[in-house]
């Protein structure tokens, strides 16, 4: 039988100990600490300022999560003195310097954690080269392993160390082109339904959403990919490429953090497994930045601001809905 404590002229619901699973707009009165209690709104997400990477850069790679992430490869312009295969690895406060990649490269892709990472395909610089290459991080140093199938830059990518997918990129012209990892190599599976290079993606290798990029001009266009083919779902809202990429641990849950249109934007998007919602802007509005986390915890770092970017943002997106205490009057 539910009883009932007076208060203010309002009858609340009188509990021994709090609920154990409230939900929002819920309010009981605690016969045990005799206070008021209620689950109030969650609050809305927002990004704050990380700490800075090392060397500024765009175009680079990034794995891991909102406290333990991995930038790789990019570069600083002016022009090709500036590409890198430079290495840094971020505790959630500072990024510190690693080992660098054997493979110097630009617009590549990256896949896993801060401690067990793959990079593969991109672009490098003299000579002007197509790059194949797929590396594997293991704390501590990059090993190579099997080629892609295909050299291409602007690639979209993710999934874990031995378990990824590759998608999309340049050459020849633009492709829809799509690899499997094993761990140990790469397979052709079946192509996007719409070529596009400058593509980004979240996910694990079985389930992935892919999304932004452009052919040739920018496209909102998403796809979804259950492990065997792809699927058009629902666009963005703000058609885009260079998105800051692999935000996200599934095909129903990802972050889409600026990119460029004719110019670098910082509008940022949430799918929620239908549709894509504007959420809260970056701060600095950037394309071609590396990133990790989920659409709840994530990371962004690097990117081109119309010059190479060193700064670092961090997503909390809506927590959990606060116990609010209130006054028995």
């Amino acid at each position: 039988m539910t009883t009932y404590k007076e208060i203010n002229g309002t009858n609340i619901e009188a509990v021994s100990s709090d609920p154990a699973n409230p939900v929002t707009g819920q309010v009981w009165y605690n016969t045990t600490t005799n206070v008021v209690k209620g689950l109030g709104q969650t609050t809305a997400g927002a990004w704050s300022t990380g700490g800075n990477l090392t060397t500024g850069r765009q175009g680079l790679a990034g794995a891991g999560s909102q406290t333990a992430a991995l930038g790789f490869g990019g570069y600083t312009p002016p022009g090709a003195p500036g590409y890198t295969g430079k290495t840094e690895s971020y505790n959630g406060t500072s990024w510190t310097e690693v080992a660098d990649l054997n493979q110097i490269r630009v617009y590549l892709g990256g896949a896993g954690t801060q401690t067990a990472a793959l990079a593969f395909g991109g672009f490098s610089y003299p000579p002007s080269t197509d790059r194949a290459e797929t590396e594997s991080w293991n704390g501590s140093s990059w090993t190579e392993l099997a080629d892609l199938n295909a050299a291409r830059k602007e690639i979209g990518g993710n999934g874990t160390q031995t378990a990824a997918l590759a998608y999309g990129g340049s050459p020849p012209g633009t492709t829809a082109q799509t690899e499997s990892w094993n761990g140990s190599a790469w397979t052709e599976v079946n192509d996007l339904n719409t070529a596009r290079t400058s593509i980004v993606g979240s996910g694990i290798q079985t389930a992935t959403l892919a999304y932004g990029g452009a052919n040739p001009g920018v496209v909102a266009l998403t796809e979804s990919w259950n492990g065997t083919s792809w699927t058009e779902v629902n666009d963005l809202n703000t058609a885009r490429r260079d998105i800051a990429s692999s935000i996200g641990t599934s095909n129903t849950s990802a972050l889409a953090a600026g990119g460029y249109t004719t110019v670098n934007i910082a509008a940022t998007e949430e799918y929620n497994g239908t549709s894509w919602a504007e959420i809260a802007d970056i701060s600095t509005a950037r394309s071609t930045a590396g990133a990790g986390g989920t659409a709840s915890a994530a990371v962004i770092f690097g990117g081109s601001t119309g010059s190479s970017t060193a700064a670092t943002e961090e997503w909390l997106g809506a927590g959990s809905p606060l116990v609010q205490t209130f006054t028995d009057s």
